[in-house]
């Protein structure tokens, strides 16, 4: 199982939250190492997530939900 990571957008703020603002992948989808497969704010700041792995995916944080930075959001198997 590999977990993803909501990335790390602000240094000032490491340990701030940001909003998972959208998933591009439904619950239980098959995903490829380095496919785009969400967004997420950090204040003004928009990041990519990208798929550490190939693979099944698991969302633990739904769009709209507030997260920390560098905390999981989903797990891939």
């Amino acid at each position: 199982m590999t977990e993803v990571l909501f990335p790390q957008l602000s240094d000032e703020d490491a340990e701030g939250e940001g909003v998972l603002a959208t998933w591009f992948v439904d619950e239980g989808a098959t995903v490829a190492d380095g496919d785009l497969i969400a967004e997420v704010m950090v204040g003004k700041v928009i990041g990519e997530v990208r798929a550490p792995a190939g693979g099944a995916i698991h969302l633990t944080v739904h769009e709209d939900d507030v997260a920390r930075q560098r905390s999981v959001i989903a797990t891939i198997s």
